[in-house]
Formats: structure tokens, sequence, C-alpha cells
């Protein structure tokens, strides 16, 4: 099979390459290197079924002419990250909503799986949270929830065209992935806390730490994104992706802090000091994965401790990445 990946020098684009070229199918990868690196498919040059092109998501024909080549879309190309996402809505929106664009309008009776998120549930405190559950945004005026409604709008626009053009199109929420070629760069918890402890940086918490999330290894996600490819019966419809092993911030600052051996101080900073006044954050984000584990058999592998584990193996090995400073967690 021919498989194209919007976003395939990111962290999770680049994992889903590596088991598409394990299989024996055959990659093609799509990134402009906003977010992705290089660095994270260098390992794939040379490969005989391994291409890559270096453009935005947004250039039409680039994305027409690669889609002619292959059998399956992965649309992960978007604007990822709090920090971007504050900094830079225009960025964030033209990004998510036009490039989704694009890909469905040059699909072309392809299959395509559309990457979205868990930022889509917002504000709602119906925990654990379900597909087929409302979702709760936050105000227009606060630029944090443009990421939000505009992954929303994706979902809105590829079920659209399920429906009225009969376009084969998956939709996945993806929650908290972390693993190997993660940056905390725009605003990934668990680098930045691994960094800041390998280091001896203080480990910093936004806010007070009492809001909860679930982690859940990318080698989990990869294997759950292929399986939905495979699988007819995911056409049309909404999974959620992640883990139900729910930690507080404060107590995943201290479990990396013991893993690590570290003597890194654990401080809190006020949310306004790190992203300006009013930001709003989801104090719990945990997912309802009984219609995945329903259709494909999909429960996580790894424990939280594992999966930490395994990210600090992987500084270790490359402590120039560790060094880097990246104190944006979220």
């Amino acid at each position: 099979m021919r498989v194209l990946i919007t976003g395939g020098a990111g962290f999770i684009g680049s994992h889903l390459a590596d088991a598409y070229l394990e299989r024996g199918d055959e990659v093609f990868v799509l990134d402009d290197l906003s977010t992705g690196s290089i660095d994270n498919i260098r390992h794939m040059h040379g490969h005989a079924r391994f291409h890559y092109t270096i453009e935005s998501v947004r250039h039409a024909a680039t994305v027409a002419e690669l889609v002619d080549q292959c059998d399956v879309v992965f649309h992960l190309a978007a604007a990822v990250g709090v920090r971007l996402i504050v900094e830079s809505p225009v960025r964030t929106i033209e990004t998510n909503v036009h490039g989704t664009e694009v890909v469905l309008a040059a699909a072309n009776k392809k299959k395509v799986l559309i990457a979205s998120t868990s930022e889509v549930y917002g504000l709602s405190t119906d925990v654990p949270f379900r597909e087929d559950g409302c979702l709760v945004l936050g105000p227009t005026s606060k630029s944090r929830w443009s990421y939000a409604c505009s992954k929303a709008i994706d979902e809105f626009l590829a079920l659209a065209y399920w429906r009225e053009r009969k376009l084969p199109t998956i939709i996945v929420r993806l929650f908290n992935t972390v693993g190997p070629r993660q940056t905390g760069q725009y605003g990934m918890v668990v680098p930045t806390f691994i960094k800041q402890a390998l280091t001896g940086r203080p480990i910093t918490i936004h806010g007070d730490g009492t809001q909860s999330r679930c982690f859940t290894d990318v080698s989990d996600v990869v294997a759950a994104l292929v399986a939905l490819m495979d699988h007819p019966a995911a056409v049309g419809e909404v999974f959620n992706i992640g883990s139900s092993e729910e930690v507080l911030i404060e107590a995943l600052a201290q479990r990396v802090k013991t893993l690590t051996g570290s003597t890194s101080e654990i401080v809190h900073i006020p949310y306004e000091t790190a992203y300006g006044e009013g930001f709003e954050d989801m104090p719990r984000r945990v997912p309802d994965i009984t219609k995945i584990h329903a259709l494909i058999g999909y429960r996580p592998r790894k424990s939280l401790d594992a999966i930490l584990g395994g990210v600090i193996d992987y500084f270790r090995d490359a402590p120039s990445a560790a060094g880097r400073a990246e104190t944006i967690p979220i």
C-alpha cells in the first residue's frame, strides 16, 4: 500500500511512517517543517520505499500530486501546542482549517484519516469524554479556544464530505500522546518536565497542578491509527484514542523527579504569567475508549511509569536535546 502522511516529519507522523515502512508499505511524507523536524525522519532517508516533500499542506497542487500517487491519506499536519495557539491564532486557524479543506478536496474517493484532538471537548465536565458528548468551548475573545474550534470545523468538514460526497473519512481525537522525538517547544508537558529534571532546572508547573491528564505512548497510538485505517467499519466515525490512567500534573512532576533522580525544585507559574491574562485550561481530560475498543480491541499497553521511563532514556541518550530550554508545559 502507498501511504501519504501530512505532517509526517512531526512526532506522531514520523512514528507512523516507521510503522508502515516496517510493514512493507511505501510511505510519502509531506511537511513544511514548521513544527516538525527533518531529524525525525533522517533515519528513513535512502530507504527505497520512503519519499518526502517539504511544502505546506495548504499548497493545493503539491497535495493533489501526492494524493494521486497514494492509496490512503493520514492528515496529521496542523498547528499544535498551546504557545503557538496563543501567540499565532491566525496561523492556527488558517493551517488547520484550510489545510484540511485542501486535503479533502484532493482526496478523490481515497480513504482519509483526520487527526483531531481532545481539545474539542473544551470546558465540558462530562468526564470521561464520549465521542457523542457535547462540546463546551470558551468565548471567542480568548484565542486559547481557536485551536479547538478549528479542529471541530475539520471534523464537521470531514463528516460532511463522507455524508454528501461519499469520501471515506475517519476522525480520531488524540489525547496526550507521549514518546521519543516529542519536543516540549510548543507546550508538551512530559518532555518539558523531563528535560528540566535531567538538566537540574526548576520543573515548572503552570497553574496549581490540580489539572489532570491521561498520557498514552506513541506506539499504542500508531497501532490504533493503522488498525482504524484498515477497518472498513471505521469510516464515517469519530474515535477517542488515549489512556484512562489519570494523573494530576503536580503528581506527574513528582514522578518525573523521582524517576530521573533529579534535585530540581518544583515551582508553580500562574497561567497569566505564562500565557497572558484570562487564559483558561481544561481541568480534566479523560477519554472514554469504549468505542475504539469495541471495534479494534484497542487498549493502551504501556503504563505511565513505562512511558516516562522510555522518554527519560531517550533524552539521556540525546543530551543535546535534553539541554534545550523549553519551559512552556501545559
